[in-house]
């Protein structure tokens, strides 16, 4: 069973309504009607998420808001703890990234990005930047982003 593993931060709730949403999607229960998989799922607070918790995944979701143009401290602080330790034991793996952003959110995309990519993780969506207010677009979004994440991993694709 692929297990997916997400790791987030959330200082004023709106990162983790993109988070339930995005593992709704990825818990759909399509996912398992079309490819006869079921992805498992584990969300965990960043300064929860531990190197095994990394090793044992098969996949990711990472999820921050931007804070002054950066990933939030604490998804700054799981990569501190964890990068070195999995960098030759987690090549390849798939990975989706949420931003909750006030404005443009590119500046935290543009500060994780480099990290997934040294620890050579593979951006199989393209990150979802949720500006301004909440919409519902950006919730449906989030849910069709953790479907995709999953489904690609149920199928065999990533």
């Amino acid at each position: 069973v692929p297990t997916i593993l997400v790791v987030y931060h959330s200082a004023s709730g709106g990162t983790t309504q993109l988070v339930e949403e995005a593992v709704k999607g990825a818990r759909s229960p399509q996912i398992a009607e079309a490819t006869g998989v079921a992805v498992d799922v584990r969300v965990l607070l960043a300064f929860d998420a531990l190197v095994d918790d990394v090793l044992t995944a098969d996949g990711y979701l990472l999820a921050t808001p931007e804070n002054f143009g950066y990933m939030s401290g604490a998804l700054k602080d799981f990569f501190d703890r964890t990068y070195y330790p999995c960098l030759d034991h987690t090549r390849g793996r798939p990975y989706g990234l949420l931003v909750r952003a006030g404005g443009g959110g590119t500046a935290a995309v543009d500060a994780v990005v480099p990290l997934a990519s040294g620890l050579d993780w593979r951006p199989v969506v393209e990150p979802l930047v949720a500006a301004g207010d909440m919409t519902d677009d950006h919730l449906v979004a989030a849910r069709e982003l953790g479907s995709t994440l999953a489904g690609g991993m149920a199928a065999g694709i990533w």
